[in-house]
């Protein structure tokens, strides 16, 4: 079967009839030039749709090239794919079918060449009198860079650390172990399966499916702007991992933990209980400055997980232990590591991560906590016993309802989920049933 190529390079010295009876449901979209912006570094193309007979929708096809990126002026590019452009949408017009061969229609053209209509082909020979070096193309590097600024504005300042992270990561590997692969077109599924392998074995499977996530909403960047014919990454499949548990404390653990930070870490314990009782997560403490805090309504306003501000009851529980803040700054962060209320210029990452350490020195070490229990735990011992207490006096969906406004869930079947997983709901003796019946 014939190449679109091909056929193409017939088509400079054809001329043939415009006119084309069109049906109502055409099966191809007007080819357009793509210029990169204007940027010569990067390739320029013609590009279309066709509709596939299977599905009877416009799928894009892979775009035309020709040497049109063996120039280096814009003007030049232009003439040459303003050619290429015209010349593709005659064929589309004359019967050129990507899914069918066309033998037929190549001899076609093939037999109607006239020498003495060659304006096409006279206007290419003049374009290419001097043709420029090839232009390089994109590297890996360069790519994931084009990636990575574009999703700079899409996702938080978190988020995209973590693939710039990720992206460092598979260039450093790339470099050891596959270091004559330089464009982005050499990367292939072969190659990032193997590098998902070599997470999978340095870490875990849960670790290893995140790096395919942030991996291939990257590659999906690249789709998206032409740079790579698909993002082979979703194809790559995702391995079954255990989720990771904190384990709730007993009441006598909890007890134990609280005694003991209030004679050796008093902030490390302040922390805790904005844990507990505010059933904030870890890195939405390290969030909080003063000014976050309303001491007339006593609410606190901070960035959560699922919602860019949320506001939440300071209850008075924990409000008795806040010290007095009227005479603090403002701008200055709740936590730091030696006062309450001061500068602290690091990540917000690094905050949560200093807690942590602080946190299994003074209190896993010491008492012995396996890798199921830490910061995290507080919140969901508190949130188990502040449901357990509300079922007690009305209905499950009443309780749930409640503790939706306490706990910030978004939904009845998040919350719901969530206390599945830490075991909130568990049922009463059923002893009685399990009596053998004497009937």
């Amino acid at each position: 079967m014939l190449s679109i190529q091909q056929i193409l390079t017939f088509a400079y010295d054809c001329e043939y009839e415009s006119a084309y009876d069109l049906p109502l449901k055409r099966n191809f979209s007007n080819p357009k030039i793509y210029t990169a912006q204007g940027d010569l570094s990067k390739r320029w193309y013609v590009y279309f749709s066709f509709r596939n007979p299977n599905t009877g929708k416009l799928k894009r096809l892979t775009p035309f090239y020709g040497d049109a990126n063996r120039y280096k002026t814009k003007e030049e590019r232009m003439e040459v794919l303003v050619v290429y452009r015209k010349a593709l949408l005659k064929l589309l017009k004359q019967g050129y079918n990507p899914y069918q061969d066309n033998t037929e229609l190549h001899n076609k053209l093939n037999a109607k060449k006239e020498p003495a209509k060659n304006e096409i082909k006279t206007k290419v020979v003049e374009v290419r009198k001097e043709p420029a070096s090839e232009t390089p193309k994109m590297t890996i590097k360069q790519a994931f860079d084009f990636g990575l600024k574009l999703k700079e504005k899409l996702v938080s300042e978190r988020t995209h650390k973590d693939y710039k992270n990720k992206i460092n990561t598979i260039l450093t590997w790339l470099e050891k172990n596959h270091p004559e692969l330089k464009t982005i077109e050499a990367l292939d599924k072969k190659v990032v399966s193997a590098f998902l392998n070599h997470i999978l074995d340095k870490t875990s499977p849960r670790n290893r499916n995140n790096y395919r996530v942030d991996l291939s909403s990257i590659m999906q960047v690249l789709e998206d702007n032409e740079m790579i014919a698909s993002n082979f990454i979703k194809k790559i499949p995702v391995l079954k991992s255990k989720p990771e548990r904190h384990k709730t404390y007993s009441q006598e653990t909890q007890k134990a933990i609280f005694t003991h930070l209030s004679d050796t870490d008093p902030i490390l314990l302040l922390y805790i209980k904005c844990i507990s009782y505010g059933f904030l997560r870890p890195i939405e403490v390290c969030r909080l400055k003063i000014k976050d805090i309303n001491q007339v309504d006593r609410t606190i306003q901070f960035k959560a997980k699922n919602s860019p501000l949320k506001t939440k009851i300071i209850p008075k529980i924990l409000w008795d232990d806040l010290p007095d803040l009227s005479k603090l700054n403002g701008a200055s962060y709740l936590f730091t590591p030696n006062q309450i209320g001061g500068d602290w210029d690091t990540h917000e990452d690094n905050k949560r991560d200093y807690f942590t350490k602080r946190f299994k020195k003074l209190v896993k070490d010491t008492f012995g906590l396996g890798a199921d229990y830490g910061l995290y735990s507080f919140r969901h011992t508190y949130i188990t016993k502040v449901y357990r207490a509300l079922v007690k006096k009305s209905s499950p969906f009443e309780a749930k309802s409640k503790l939706m406004l306490i706990t910030g869930h978004t939904s009845m079947t998040a919350l719901e989920k969530y206390l599945r997983d830490i075991d909130a709901e568990l049922p009463s003796d059923y002893s009685e049933m399990l009596k053998p019946s004497h009937g």
